[in-house]
């Protein structure tokens, strides 16, 4: 074996376009791929949240 090998390993091609290879693990234990819609509706939902820095008004 080899371990100074040098070569380019091939780059999967079978992820979604949306997919930036990462993940999040659910209750069961497994892993869920983060995809771009999740990530624009967390900050669609982060955006509807008061901001805690600007006084509330009462």
């Amino acid at each position: 074996m080899n371990l100074n090998n040098n070569a380019t390993q091939p780059v999967p091609t079978h992820l979604p376009a949306d997919c930036f290879a990462c993940a999040v693990i659910d209750e069961q234990g497994r892993e869920v791929p983060i995809t771009e819609a999740m990530i624009q509706q967390a900050c669609r939902a982060l955006d509807q949240e008061p901001d805690e820095d600007e006084p509330t008004q009462g």
